[in-house]
């Protein structure tokens, strides 16, 4: 269990910080400078950064970076949701883009938290 706890957060949030990378490729469209590709392209990952920088905080602080992922995934859901909705005029549409863009971050938060928990109740049990 401790094995689980452990990686599942870590692992999680490297897929779901790929996943979200994944949109920075809209950037690269035919026609434009590549220096504005380029630019374009970091600038859609600044978000990726951020939260590559949060899953180290993370790493180390679990507590503290698990409160984090919660409340970036929460507070992020109402502007995700009335973007897509105003594109898509679709509750369950964007209700899946939630579920696939800020739950996973939730879920990172609540394993991290977990973990840390599971740590202080099993002390000699190291992942």
């Amino acid at each position: 269990m401790n094995k689980f706890l452990y990686w599942s957060p870590r692992v999680l949030c490297l897929l779901a910080i790929a996943f979200i990378s994944l949109f920075a490729l809209d950037a690269f469209e035919p026609g434009l400078p590549l220096w504005k590709q380029i630019t374009g392209f970091l600038i859609h990952l600044i978000p990726s950064f951020v939260l590559l920088a949060l899953l180290v905080l993370a790493w180390k602080k679990e507590m503290f970076g698990g409160i984090l992922f919660v409340a970036v995934g929460i507070a992020f859901t109402p502007w995700i949701f009335m973007h897509n909705y105003q594109m898509n005029n679709s509750v369950w549409m964007s209700l899946s883009i939630i579920a696939l863009i800020t739950l996973p971050f939730v879920v990172v938060g609540g394993l991290f938290i977990a973990h840390h928990r599971w740590r202080l109740h099993h002390p000699g049990d190291h992942a």
